[in-house]
């Protein structure tokens, strides 16, 4: 049984709470790129200094940065949620599962956000000061 089902089991979705399909609402783009395509980027800027080449020396970019996957998810103010997924193997990186791991993470990372964000609503209303009775 998924942690979803656990929830709706035990009647625990009776009151306000994040769901994965308001994360997924909140999504505008996700970006997906491996440590060393940072990296070849990186020396490519660093290359060109005001649009001209500045002699700066290329490096070989290490195995491991290949085994590294970002996920960037920007959400609908702006605001920016990562994630990264490591393969210890080389033999066994695969482009699409490193890009699934990493965009759990992030997702993971962006629940704890909008619990925040959740809770800062709930509490305004557990503290809201009623009305003056006595005008």
């Amino acid at each position: 049984m998924d942690i979803e089902q656990n929830i709706r089991a035990v009647g625990a979705d009776q009151h306000p709470r994040i769901t994965v399909a308001d994360i997924e609402a909140e999504i505008a783009s996700e970006h997906y790129f491996t440590a060393a395509q940072g990296d070849a980027k990186a020396q490519e800027d660093a290359a060109f200094v005001g649009g001209a080449l500045n002699g700066e020396q290329a490096r070989p970019i290490p195995t491991a940065l290949r085994l590294l996957t970002f996920c960037v998810l920007v959400l609908r103010n702006g605001f920016t949620v990562t994630g990264e997924s490591a393969c210890a193997s080389p033999a066994n990186f695969n482009a699409q599962i490193g890009q699934r791991a990493a965009r759990d993470a992030a997702i993971n990372k962006a629940w704890q956000l909008f619990g925040f964000r959740l809770r800062d609503k709930l509490h305004a209303v557990e503290t809201a000061i009623p009305p003056d009775s006595t005008d």
